[in-house]
């Protein structure tokens, strides 16, 4: 019997508490998920309110991203309140529990303060092509913890912003201006004077050299059997490419026809007897 009676003391426990905690649950529930539903809404509306605003591209993401954690944290809270959990207890296990997902994420947290300081101090945008960490593309995105680029072969790179914030950053879009480095060879016999104003002119009629800082074409270096000029144009970070093939795929046609002679590689065999 008294076995009989403590499980009807269980029994009629259990559903004193249900009956007491069903509705919140129930009610926490529904808001938990429309809550969800409305950051959802809200961090979309705000990213295409700052684009439509033209603010700086490099924000958007970073400031959707912000707002999303910090609206999903405050519904986190309300609903443990609606549920009947104390705030300041909540917050308590809260901050344990920041603490030991911190000590386990600290490389997520070096991340999310490489990204902080990437915001403040701005070396680089979206849409600057930018060299880091031995890679080289189009910054696409800038998240809380990562930054997407698009390299020069269309792929998509994707590196921690906690690296990007600590290590050394070529950014060369900040100037608007960007150098194109080639070389080719001619021989000793050629006249250098007239070989140069031919590639200095063949760097002008390209429209995408800029005319400032102007072209150079100079000798670089005397080697066996050929003289070496380096050619140097500039131009915009977006047409670096273009330049760069369409004036080596110029250069060999250009010479052949002003007669420039170009060098061919020969080998000296001496015979001892």
């Amino acid at each position: 019997m008294e076995t009989a009676d403590k499980i009807k003391q269980h029994t009629d426990r259990l559903i004193a508490l249900g009956i007491e905690y069903a509705p919140k649950a129930l009610l926490a529930l529904v808001t938990l998920i429309l809550g969800i539903w409305v950051i959802r809404g809200v961090t979309t509306v705000l990213r295409r309110a700052l684009t439509h605003r033209r603010l700086d591209p490099t924000l958007v993401p970073f400031l959707g991203g912000m707002l999303g954690w910090g609206l999903r944290i405050l519904l986190l809270v309300s609903v443990a309140s609606m549920i009947g959990i104390q705030t300041t207890s909540f917050v308590a296990i809260l901050g344990a529990a920041g603490l030991a997902i911190g000590l386990a994420l600290q490389g997520s947290l070096a991340n999310f303060a490489g990204g902080m300081l990437i915001m403040i101090f701005r070396p680089y945008k979206v849409g600057d092509l930018v060299e880091s960490q031995g890679q080289l593309g189009v910054v696409r995105e800038i998240q809380m913890f990562t930054t997407t680029f698009l390299s020069p072969d269309n792929r998509l790179i994707i590196v921690p912003n906690g690296s990007l914030s600590n290590g050394i950053i070529k950014n060369h879009s900040a100037e608007g201006v960007m150098r194109v480095d080639m070389n080719v060879a001619v021989a000793y016999g050629a006249d250098l004077a007239r070989t140069k104003g031919i590639l200095l002119d063949l760097l002008k009629r390209n429209a995408q050299v800029l005319a400032e800082p102007a072209p150079v074409v100079a000798v670089g270096e005397l080697g066996d059997g050929a003289i070496r000029l380096v050619i140097r144009p500039s131009c915009k970070p977006e047409h670096y490419w273009d330049v760069y093939f369409q004036t080596l795929e110029s250069i060999p046609a250009v010479l052949a026809a002003a007669g420039v002679p170009l060098p061919v590689p020969r080998r000296d065999v001496h015979m001892v007897q």
